[in-house]
């Protein structure tokens, strides 16, 4: 099953559609405006709400909680950062089942998967559509909702880090006497 999402810098109060590889509306990413965290919800086309998506507060690291009927499913948090890849890891509520997902998440470019199995590709590769990317769930049993789910959270956790790192970074001015010279 192939998905497209019409990517834009997911932030609150963002809604969005993904669509199947036809054109028809499957999925609508409803960001949710006016709360003191980050709030998601995935509906259906008819606009049910099958999944929750928000951010965990009180959490050491940025977390994000998906719940399905009130109950929860997920929890995603980043497992580690190397210079090319960001990892996260998605506990499922059943406590033994945990999905690694990889890749360079900013450049909408990773992987989900479950024990070394490939269960779903985000990609912009393959697609001429300007900021668009693809979800390929690659396995017939896999959840759709929860595999779009996942990407909404990590891509989310991904610009917030982002943006923290930003911030963090220092501003260069003419406040001493700089590299090569004396007092």
């Amino acid at each position: 099953m192939r998905l497209l999402v019409r990517d834009r810098i997911l932030g609150i109060g963002d809604d969005y559609w993904i669509e199947d590889d036809r054109g028809t509306k499957v999925f609508l990413v409803d960001g949710k405006a006016m709360r003191l965290r980050d709030t998601f919800e995935l509906k259906d086309a008819e606009g049910r709400v099958l999944i929750d998506i928000r951010q965990k507060m009180f959490a050491l690291r940025d977390t994000m909680v998906i719940e399905r009927g009130g109950e929860p499913l997920a929890t995603v948090r980043r497992k580690r950062l190397s210079l090319l890849r960001n990892h996260y890891r998605v506990s499922l509520a059943d406590g033994g089942t945990e999905l690694d997902v990889s890749g360079r998440i900013l450049d909408r470019e990773f992987a989900v998967e479950y024990d070394g199995e490939l269960l779903a590709v985000i990609s912009r590769r393959m697609l001429s559509l300007r900021d668009t990317y693809g979800v390929d769930i690659v396995r017939d049993d896999a959840d759709p909702a929860l595999l779009i789910a996942v990407a909404v959270c990590v891509i989310h956790l991904a610009e917030k880090e982002r943006e923290g790192q930003s911030r963090a970074l220092p501003v260069s001015g003419g406040g001493g006497p700089g590299p090569g010279r004396g007092p």
